[in-house]
């Protein structure tokens, strides 16, 4: 073999194997890790992947997901040119037609619909990837329809909603500079691997960890202090904390005085939850609980390092991440180094330290001209603190049309696994008059599309990006798009000019929306295009410390409220103004009748680290690496329902049931099953009924209901792909 041959087989780049590397990043996981990707391309294919070593959030690292992007990019199962619904919805009988009748045919359905029933019968839906969503609003907007929803209507909303509730605006962790971090049902080893190098630099400083979570982590094997609480009780355990750091004079008395509101309220309230009480209600020990309680009280500063979704996915999820939340805040770790900061986005839901025009360009404030969103009467406080609609609430809007009947769906990636209920969910959907789906894949979601539309990977196409480090990328395409696809935004605009929007900055394409997002920043698409690898952002920097100083808080009071505002003024069941603690709806506590039949607790949506949602369940190497679904279940509930570890097992809930591979391990508590999310085999989200929602946000209370568990054989086991 000569020296060709071998760089040729060791795919080294260069001008005599013809083989270049070109920058990307990689957005199957979004938006909060984007790692930087490594693409070696010859003859127009990529032919191996990398980790971009100099990308200062990812450091040349991957996970399983971005190393498997070649079998992502080329799957054969990508769709390859747009395509018409020839059979019934679902069956996945299409003909492939051109994009001009695609697009044609879209627009003359949607433009007919508005006509006829108004521009609010009609949705405009994003799921994966998120990075096209200001396009997405904007082009809604443009529509004349209020309803813009997302998958964040199951997804991190709420916990943002906690957060806006207390102080405002979102606040996340300054891990650099902290000494203590308690993390509060954060697994990143699962969800965020990109954080592992920091978390174990902090660990070998000596900073002090303290884990709370229902599963013993890999992060929890590694804490000073682990809670391990029944699912559901975060906020009994929150202000059993906050008794502790009172009536110890741990709290910020300063702070308290000059920038809370309500403070008198909560005293009175946190008095009650003692932490002996708190044991009982959250099964931890008592005297683990004031440890706890002093350590991040004590440390100086300590910040919480929060999830996304765990916490918020019960029926009194926003309760309970407000009684956590207001910790921050008592302990005078608010917005200051090393505790949580308020740092506003800049991109696509990201802090980057620079100033952009995103948040005008998605043309939000028309919403107040537009009729009322899906969702906005049945959850007031999601209208009031969110710019989407509530997508949680459309089967009930389908069954009664009220305010008014929806008749069209237009969505960029729908996965109705998403939702509680989902065949209920799907089942209602269907009943549309139309259906555009534009995804990778023709997924279990897209069969039941009218129209199918190819998009490309972020492989294939443009998307800007930005790190809370200051850097910012706006990628070039590595590849030319697979088969027919096309980038999103440039399937919204060129549909924008066939519906007649007249919007001449979204249809003059992605780089003239970019050029115009990003003056504020000082940079020009010129300077971006000139770094296709990303760039530091000239006079981008940290957000300043205490900036409440100068204007208060983003709460109607302008400080943060213990006793919140808004909940005040809307009142109702479970919408308390004060972080008060109930009982999920469903618990051996609250429904001890049903928990004669289903005696365990049952909590959904249990991440493995090579899986998103269902995007790489279709991957080869992501797919070996856990082939069957399964659950989790402690030893003395495997042996007392006779299941061995790795047999088939039925989950059943009052709703329905599953048969899945049992994984007995020690991590659960006794008494509690977790269940893997989004398996297309088995779709836990459809063991609870589609209302059984948090009433303040409408988020599915996925993470605590109740279950029962049996031997079963692997007959019964489901078959699904999406």
């Amino acid at each position: 073999m000569n020296e060709l041959e071998l760089k040729l087989k060791g795919k080294v780049p260069g001008d005599d194997t013809g083989i270049e590397i070109r920058k990307s990043v990689c957005a199957i996981c979004d938006p909060g890790t984007q790692c930087g990707l490594d693409l070696y391309v010859k003859d127009g294919t990529i032919i191996k992947v990398a980790g971009t070593k100099e990308a200062p959030h990812s450091h040349g690292t991957l996970c399983s997901k971005g190393a498997a992007m070649r079998q992502y990019v080329y799957s054969p199962e990508r769709v390859l040119t747009p395509l018409r619904r020839t059979g019934e919805r679902g069956s996945g009988q299409f003909e492939p037609i051109t994009w001009d009748e695609a697009l044609d045919e879209i627009a003359s359905k949607l433009n007919g619909i508005k006509r006829e029933f108004g521009p609010e019968s009609v949705m405009f839906f994003s799921g994966y990837a998120k990075w096209a969503r200001p396009y997405l609003m904007r082009f809604a907007m443009d529509f004349g329809s209020p309803n813009y929803l997302t998958e964040s209507s199951t997804c991190a909303t709420a916990m943002v909603m906690a957060q806006q509730l207390t102080y405002g605006a979102p606040a996340g962790p300054d891990l650099k500079n902290t000494s203590c971090v308690m993390y509060w049902s954060h697994n990143p080893s699962a969800t965020k691997s990109l954080n592992l190098e920091g978390i174990n630099r902090k660990i070998e400083s000596g900073a002090k960890v303290i884990v709370i979570d229902p599963r013993v982590t890999d992060l929890a094997q590694l804490a000073d202090v682990f809670l391990q609480l029944r699912p559901g009780t975060d906020g009994a355990l929150a202000l059993a904390f906050g008794h502790v750091i009172i009536e110890e004079g741990l709290y910020d008395r300063e702070f308290v005085a000059s920038w809370t509101r309500g403070f008198d309220e909560y005293k009175q309230l946190v008095a009650d939850m003692t932490p002996e009480k708190a044991a009982g209600i959250c099964g931890v020990a008592a005297a683990d609980i004031r440890a706890a309680a002093r350590m991040y009280a004590e440390a100086k500063p300590a910040c919480v390092h929060f999830s996304a979704a765990p916490v918020v996915h019960h029926t009194n999820g926003v309760q309970n991440y407000r009684a956590v939340f207001c910790l921050i805040a008592l302990t005078g770790n608010l917005d200051v180094a090393g505790g949580n900061r308020i740092n506003p986005a800049s991109l696509v839901h990201q802090p980057g330290g620079f100033p952009t025009r995103e948040r005008e360009f998605t043309c939000a404030h028309r919403l107040a001209g537009l009729p009322e969103r899906i969702g906005a009467r049945r959850f007031p406080v999601w209208a009031r603190l969110c710019n989407e609609a509530q997508a949680c609430d459309i089967p009930r809007q389908m069954r009664t049309d009220d305010p008014y009947p929806l008749k069209a769906l237009f969505a960029l990636g729908l996965n109705y696994r998403m939702f509680p209920g989902s065949q209920d969910f799907l089942d209602e959907v269907c009943k549309l008059d139309f259906i555009v789906d534009a995804d990778l894949f023709l997924t279990d979601s897209a069969k039941h599309a009218d129209i199918v539309l190819p998009c490309c990977s972020s492989a294939e196409r443009r998307e800007i990006r930005c790190w809370p480090m200051g850097y910012v990328q706006f990628t070039q395409p590595a590849i030319e798009p697979v088969g027919e696809s096309r980038s999103d935004v440039d399937i919204l605009a060129e549909l924008s000019k066939r519906l007649g929007l007249g919007d001449e900055l979204l249809e003059a394409g992605i780089e003239a929306c970019v050029e115009w997002m990003m003056e504020p920043s000082g940079l020009t698409v010129k300077d971006l295009d000139e770094h296709p690898e990303g760039m530091w952002v000239p006079g981008a920097k940290p957000p300043a410390e205490r900036k409440y100083l100068d204007g208060g808080f983003r709460t109607p009071s302008g400080k943060v409220e213990f006793v919140s505002s808004v909940l005040e003024d809307v009142g109702g069941e479970g919408c308390e103004a004060l972080p008060s603690y109930r009982e999920p709806a469903m618990s051996p506590v609250s429904r001890p009748d049903l928990a004669e039949e289903y005696p365990l607790v049952l909590g959904l949506g249990a991440r493995l680290p090579m899986y998103q949602h269902t995007r790489t369940f279709r991957l080869p190497w992501t797919r070996s690496l856990s082939p069957d679904p399964h659950a989790d279940v402690n030893p003395a509930d495997a042996a007392a329902a006779g299941i061995a570890d790795g047999g088939w097992m039925t989950v059943a809930t009052p709703k329905g049931s599953l048969t899945v591979r049992a994984h007995v391990t020690g991590l659960v508590r006794e008494g509690d099953v977790h269940m893997y999310h989004d398996w297309p085999q088995a779709n836990a989200n459809d063991l609870l009924d589609g209302d059984y929602l948090d009433p303040i946000s409408g988020f599915p209370g996925y993470r605590s209901s109740l279950c029962k568990i049996a031997p079963a054989s692997a007959e019964g086991r489901g078959a699904g792909h999406d």
